[in-house]
């Protein structure tokens, strides 16, 4: 597959392991933090920890927007979705997340709610105009990536003057949720993580560009490389960290130039600026309340706002006490640190949403078995 098969080549990859193994310092310790969901799994599907020194280490970050969603909105789109008037429009991934006390959407949806499955904001539309006497709300969530989807959803209702039609936002951002790893380091009940470099968010910086990470690099002396999903993408990023750390550097760069610029997609961020506005600050599972992390709809456009429209207020969800995806999401701990992990906790029995989502990080590690030799070595 042309494009693709190029950044898979096993000799080339070999080639970057070696050079890794002999720029890594064997007396340094090197811990990187690959924030986004997809880098996680393309590190467990090539088994590419396998190699790299035992000297760096890969930590996995909160870059899953299903996996940060905190219960309690899960909780708030299931009341919203038990009115008889609604229609909730949700994602697949989103159906099983948990909410308090094991409830879940797919749970509602099975006791009689109109909770329907779309798989673009399009579909959300189309419901709507086919069901003028009922409310259609769409469940939006994600990263600057499906931000701007949503705004031009917006737009479109607006255009077709849908009185119907209202969008539960939970999109989040970025370089917030970064500082307050880097800021807020401590945290009683989970632990404390140290971080000698990022590797950056692919499909994020494809929007955002570059820029933003340039205060990390500036203000934490932090290394950050945006990087590609493949595996040749991810062992040059994890060479380029390892180099900036040995030369004592903190700079961005940009491994994943034949997609990402500096400024990124300037139309698609004008389209979100237009269409929403900062939240104080927004909950974030794994890392409690994030400043200035979460979106709004601006008020020009708060008759598209669910929250506005039905009146709904924020419910505070204590997380399961067992399931550790709180300091998993935070890359304080490993998927097979949790005692739930391939016990009562699978993908067919998700007890947390690390291993809801198919970007979580307990479901890479599920999926491509990145288990079995720890369960293992714990055995004998």
């Amino acid at each position: 597959m042309k494009y693709a098969d190029e950044f898979r080549d096993k000799e080339i990859a070999l080639g970057l392991a070696k050079a890794i193994r002999a720029e890594a310092d064997p007396q340094k310790l090197y811990r990187f933090m690959e924030f986004c969901g997809g880098h996680t799994h393309a590190i467990s599907r090539y088994g590419l920890e396998d190699m790299l020194p035992k000297t760096v280490r890969m930590i996995h970050g909160p870059g899953c927007p299903v996996c940060v969603l905190p219960g309690g909105r899960i909780d708030m789109a299931i009341r919203l979705a038990e009115r008889p008037d609604v229609i909730l429009c949700v994602y697949g991934d989103l159906m099983r997340v948990p909410g308090s006390q094991g409830a879940s959407l797919l749970k509602a949806k099975a006791r009689g709610a109109d909770i329907r499955m779309v798989y673009s904001t399009i579909d959300a539309i189309r419901i709507a105009e086919d069901n003028p006497g009922r409310e259609v709300v769409f469940f939006a969530i994600g990263f600057e990536t499906t931000t701007p989807p949503t705004a031009v959803m917006i737009r479109l209702a607006e255009k077709k003057q849908l009185e119907n039609f209202t969008v539960f936002c939970n999109h989040v951002l970025t370089p917030p949720a970064m500082q307050n790893i880097l800021e807020s380091p401590d945290i009683r009940n989970i632990g404390r993580v140290e971080i000698d470099g990022f590797v950056g968010p692919a499909h994020v910086s494809t929007i955002i560009g570059t820029a933003p990470y340039e205060f990390f690099a500036e203000e934490f002396g932090k290394p950050v490389v945006i990087a590609g999903f493949e595996p040749l993408d991810m062992m040059q990023a994890i060479l380029m960290l390892v180099r900036q750390v040995n030369e004592d550097r903190h700079e961005v760069e940009n491994q994943y130039s034949r997609a990402v610029n500096r400024d990124g997609n300037l139309r698609a961020k004008e389209e979100v600026s237009d269409i929403f506005e900062l939240r104080d600050q927004f909950e974030w599972r794994g890392l409690g309340q994030v400043p200035y992390s979460g979106l709004k709809l601006k008020r020009a456009y708060a008759i598209y706002d669910a929250e506005v429209r039905f009146d709904m207020h924020e419910l505070p969800v204590d997380d399961n006490p067992a399931c550790e995806c709180g300091a998993i999401l935070r890359g304080v701990k490993k998927p097979v640190d949790c005692k739930l992990f391939g016990a009562v906790c699978t993908p067919e029995t998700p007890m947390g949403s690390c291993m809801v989502s198919s970007e979580g990080a307990c479901a890479a590690h599920w999926t491509y078995g990145r288990f079995r030799d720890h369960q293992q070595r714990r055995v004998s």
